[in-house]
């Protein structure tokens, strides 16, 4: 299927490791001219790098903390001098949270800043250009949305469901979609180092919890990113999609 993103731009924050580089892949692979931005420099150069050996374009490094304020609009200034406006970004900058209790302050407005308000600042900075020239794609990967335990996380994610959701309704009139789609379990530095070190902790969790048998790759997220970001995708807006392997235990 031809997906019709040659020439469009794309900015993919959380770029340096997990699926964010995958995506950036995906995207070079379709034509987009792509921009990666995270804060650790050398490993977002290598993922720019890795992607430029497959013989694509090497994609815009940007060394940012989306968290600082002004940095929205640091990051558009630079975007817009390099490739001009935007047409989809990528909200991918984010973690899980995880606590053993109930969690000081700091704890919650940490999660909250970065699961939530730093992607609504980016999203913010860029949709007007989308809504002018009709045609924006902007997808957030956020968490799950049955939390199992105390998770400063969960909050931001359903926050940035919602708020996804009234967005689309705004912007939807000007062939701008708004998606959002939680990961199940992929392999990303945050599984495989973070939440599940252990090979048998991996396989104990896919025996009670995981349908599929396994724990996806980030390509098993990145390709639906990729659709979602096509021209052919125009009438999927304002909806959360899991990628889970059927993790998930609600329907809807």
């Amino acid at each position: 299927m031809e997906l019709n993103l040659s020439g469009k731009t794309a900015l993919v924050t959380g770029g340096s490791a997990g699926i964010g580089p995958v995506i950036a892949e995906l995207l070079a692979v379709e034509g987009c001219r792509v921009a990666i931005l995270a804060r650790r420099e050398a490993l977002l150069d290598a993922a720019a790098d890795k992607i430029a050996a497959k013989g694509h374009e090497r994609p815009l490094t940007l060394v940012e903390d989306i968290t600082v304020d002004g940095a929205a609009q640091r990051i558009k200034a630079q975007i817009d001098e390099v490739f001009g406006p935007l047409d989809i970004l990528i909200n991918n900058a984010g973690g899980s949270r995880p606590m053993s209790e109930l969690g000081c302050e700091e704890e919650w407005e940490e999660a909250m800043l970065l699961n939530f308000t730093a992607a609504r600042r980016m999203t913010h900075a860029f949709v007007p250009s989308m809504q002018s020239r009709k045609f924006g794609r902007i997808v957030n990967l956020t968490g799950s949305d049955e939390p199992v335990a105390m998770n400063a996380a969960n909050a931001p994610n359903g926050a940035m469901h919602i708020w996804a959701k009234g967005l689309s309704r705004v912007v939807g009139a000007d062939g701008v979609t708004v998606n959002s789609i939680p990961p199940g379990r992929i392999h990303s530095e945050q599984i495989d180092q973070r939440l599940m070190p252990s090979e048998q902790a991996q396989q104990q969790w896919v025996k009670e919890n995981c349908p599929a048998g396994y724990i996806g790759e980030p390509e098993d997220l990145a390709v639906l990113v990729t659709f979602l970001c096509s021209p052919r995708a125009r009438y999927i807006n304002g909806q959360v999609i899991h990628v889970d392997g059927g993790a998930r235990h609600f329907s809807h």
